[in-house]
């Protein structure tokens, strides 16, 4: 950090060089040097300024010494394969029901088939099984899939199906 202005320095600039020259020269105080009290002077007068010119030019020669780097971009296209995305509606503990299952698939970032979400309630685990089967089964002719990637676990109230009765309960409890 620099060192803070002398104050007695700066009480010297008020007055005209001859007047500052008789009270801190020989005569005053002894403490006036010829050039190095005219600089102070001149500095002190100007402090603002200069310092504001500065920052200036320093500001203008940082912008254009920085040089602006340019990173080239490449995009190599991926022949992504399709995937099938099962997504699992069900609550996080170990024990709990499945809610419901949908399906979709994907290309890279295109989505290119959905399979509707369909409620699970009644349904028992083979039931389920058969029903992912057969998705499995359309998804195979269409797509060339042969297996779902590692299934999504998703919040029951996240469910997307229009008639969804745990949507009714979640309406109401929010209600009361």
């Amino acid at each position: 950090m620099p060192l803070p202005p002398n104050p007695k320095c700066l009480a010297c600039i008020d007055y005209s060089r001859p007047e500052a020259k008789r009270v801190h020269g020989p005569q005053g105080d002894g403490c006036w040097k010829d050039n190095t009290c005219d600089r102070k002077r001149n500095h002190y007068r100007n402090r603002k300024e200069s310092n504001a010119k500065r920052r200036g030019e320093y500001a203008d020669l940082k912008a254009t010494t920085t040089e602006v780097e340019t990173v080239e971009s490449i995009s190599i296209p991926v022949q992504a394969p399709p995937v099938a995305l099962l997504y699992l509606y069900r609550e996080k503990r170990q024990d709990s029901h499945l809610h419901a299952v949908a399906v979709s698939v994907w290309q890279g970032s295109e989505k290119l088939a959905e399979i509707e979400p369909v409620h699970c309630m009644g349904m028992t685990n083979t039931q389920v099984h058969h029903y992912l089967n057969n998705v499995l089964k359309v998804i195979r002719d269409r797509f060339g899939i042969t297996e779902f990637e590692p299934p999504i676990r998703m919040e029951p109230s996240e469910c997307e199906i229009a008639e969804c009765p745990l949507k009714d309960r979640l309406c109401s409890n929010s209600l009361s």
